[in-house]
């Protein structure tokens, strides 16, 4: 179809890791750290996400035939 499978694999391993290095770091007690570990995968998500966006938009653009 239009989404890649690879995108979809890719998603689910930072999720699998952020979720991984969250525990062990609020286990040894650096929660402050599992914090921004969380957030960092969240906002590298987030850009991945809004490059697929950018990508379908400019797919209906090209579609419609819009210029700009």
């Amino acid at each position: 179809m239009g989404i890649d499978v690879d995108v979809i694999f890719k998603i689910a391993g930072v999720g699998i890791v952020v979720a991984f290095l969250h525990t062990i770091l609020d286990q040894v007690g650096k929660k402050e750290y599992a914090q921004w570990v969380t957030l960092f995968g969240f906002l590298y998500i987030l850009f991945l996400v809004a490059s697929i966006v950018d990508d379908l938009f400019q797919k209906i653009k090209s579609v419609f035939l819009f210029k700009g």
